[in-house]
């Protein structure tokens, strides 16, 4: 995914009613990808990104909704010690 970057960002409604965030990904060869992210991630992304508008998130590279999936879904990972 070398060379992805947020090329547009949508907020929605997901079948719950909570909103999430739509983020569509571009990559070098022309190609786009859609992600959807809860309001766990998405909120995530944007601290990490330290963008105060989901409009700031246009042109941030893959890496960091990548890592804001991990951080949505690992919070329901069992914790065991």
């Amino acid at each position: 995914m070398a060379g992805a970057t947020i090329s547009d960002v949508r907020i929605a409604a997901a079948h719950d009613g909570e909103a999430e965030l739509l983020v569509t990904l571009s990559f070098a060869n022309g190609g786009q990808s859609q992600v959807t992210l809860d309001e766990f991630a998405a909120r995530t992304l944007l601290t990490s990104t330290n963008a105060s508008s989901a409009d700031q998130l246009i042109g941030v590279g893959w890496e960091p909704v990548r890592d804001a999936l991990i951080a949505s879904s690992g919070r329901f990972a069992e914790h065991t010690s």
